[in-house]
């Protein structure tokens, strides 16, 4: 089975040229990041990766207006809130529920094997705002790595190879941030390769499935980095402690994943074609 044949639009979309203003983009902030520190109370987070967060739909949207026009800007920033193409509502349970369960499961892993969790789970009572938070940083990053730039990627490759590409590249894209919160160089692998390449397949697993919606990919990455920063210990306990139960979950997850759905498309369910 060959990659699907990308409409008009697509085809004049250049990821190459997306993945280099995305990093032409970030790199002042990086280095202004690196002169003057100045970090956010919540995850460490330094403030220049709020302002980081939005260059790829920056980039996207800069693309987008040389490509198609001001039409295309609008219709490329609408995609944040498509949730009608999700006709199938049942892949909200993955959207909403996957990252969570997987959560969950390390929490009692790590209980299980007596490391340094908390025992009480206290969610902040600004879950809600941070939330809110955490979607519009997510529409930041998805309006370019899965609105603009997913679909030419897999008219160009199967759907499998096109995530690691955009997975490895956006992983990469979040060094600079990791540094500077403190990670160690083995989370670099754990915490940042791995999690941004398995996230990606999962994201355009989910993105293939519901409608092509962005405000699929939207709303996982939102629920996935409000997850993770609720954990009980806050995402320090969840990464810092021991991140390879975390991340190793969610790679299981993914491989699980490819191997039912298939590395072509991750559309074709293996036993849906068995059935019929």
């Amino acid at each position: 089975m060959r990659p699907q044949a990308p409409d008009n639009s697509t085809s004049k979309r250049s990821p190459f040229l997306f993945f280099v203003l995305v990093y032409a983009l970030s790199i002042p902030l990086w280095v202004l990041n690196a002169i003057y520190p100045v970090k956010l109370p919540v995850d460490n987070l330094p403030v220049t990766d709020i302002v980081a967060t939005f260059t790829p739909a920056i980039a996207a949207s800069i693309l987008v207006y040389r490509e198609e026009r001001l039409s295309g800007v609008k219709s490329l920033l609408k995609r944040a809130f498509d949730y009608r193409r999700i006709t199938k509502k049942v892949w909200y349970i993955p959207i909403l529920f996957l990252m969570p369960f997987i959560y969950v499961l390390t929490y009692g892993i790590m209980r299980l094997f007596g490391l340094p969790v908390p025992t009480a789970w206290s969610p902040p009572l600004t879950t809600p705002l941070l939330f809110i938070a955490f979607f519009l940083a997510a529409a930041g990053e998805e309006l370019g790595y899965t609105g603009y730039v997913t679909d030419p990627m897999q008219a160009r490759y199967t759907a499998l190879t096109a995530s690691l590409i955009i997975g490895f590249i956006h992983a990469v894209w979040h060094i600079p941030s990791a540094v500077s919160i403190g990670y160690t160089p083995g989370l670099y692998i754990w915490g940042v390769i791995v999690l941004g390449v398995t996230f990606r397949i999962l994201t355009v697993w989910i993105y293939n499935n519901a409608g092509k919606s962005v405000f699929a990919a939207i709303l996982f990455h939102a629920v996935t980095n409000t997850g993770r920063s609720i954990f009980p210990g806050s995402r320090s306990a969840f990464e810092l402690y021991d991140g390879a139960i975390g991340y190793g979950l969610i790679a299981i997850a993914t491989v699980i994943v490819v191997y039912l759905w298939g590395y072509k498309t991750l559309t074709r369910f293996r036993y849906a074609r068995e059935a019929a």
